[in-house]
C-alpha cells in the first residue's frame, strides 16, 4: 500500500542520515597516516612505470611482466601473512633483469605521477558544487543525531 510503504520509506532515509550523521560526527582525518598508508601501497601501483623503464633500459617485456608479478605476490604476502614492510623496491633492485638501481626505482615513486588530475578536479568540485551547497545551508552546518537503540 502506498500510503503505507512511501511515509515508512522516508523514515527510514531518515533514520539512516541520522546514522550518518552520528557515525561522522567527531570524524578526524590524519594526513600523515594516509600518506604513510599510500606509500606503503605505491611501489605495486608503480609496477606498470617500473616494467616500463626496465623495457627502455633493454629488458625483455615478457619476462620482466612475469618477473614483477612473482615479485609482487612475494611482497604482498610479505606485508598481509608476516606483517613486514612493502619490500617490492628492493627485491625488483636485487633483480638482475630489471637493469636498475633502488635509487633508479625510489625516483618513481612520485605519487603525483600516479594521480592525474584528482587533485585539481577535487579542489575544482568543492569550490564549485558543495562550497555553493554548504553556503546555501550554513544553518544546518553542526547538526548532530541522537541515537537510541
Amino acid at each position: 500500500n502506498k500510503r503505507i510503504s512511501i511515509p515508512e520509506a522516508f523514515l527510514a532515509v531518515d533514520g539512516i542520515l541520522d546514522l550518518y550523521l552520528n557515525i561522522v560526527d567527531g570524524l578526524v582525518v590524519y594526513p600523515k597516516v594516509i600518506e604513510k598508508h599510500m606509500l606503503q601501497e605505491l611501489p605495486f601501483m608503480a609496477t606498470e612505470n617500473i616494467m616500463m623503464d626496465a623495457v627502455k633500459a633493454g629488458g625483455d617485456r615478457q619476462e620482466l611482466h612475469e618477473k614483477i608479478r612473482v615479485l609482487s605476490m612475494e611482497a604482498g604476502k610479505n606485508v598481509k601473512e608476516k606483517g613486514l614492510d612493502n619490500n617490492l623496491l628492493e627485491l625488483i633492485a636485487a633483480d638482475p633483469a630489471f637493469n636498475m638501481t633502488l635509487e633508479d626505482l625510489k625516483k618513481s615513486m612520485d605519487p603525483s605521477r600516479y594521480t592525474g588530475r584528482a587533485k585539481e578536479q577535487t579542489e575544482e568540485f568543492i569550490a564549485e558544487v558543495i562550497q555553493p551547497i554548504l553556503e546555501e545551508n550554513k544553518d544546518l552546518l553542526g547538526l548532530s543525531a541522537d541515537i537510541k537503540v
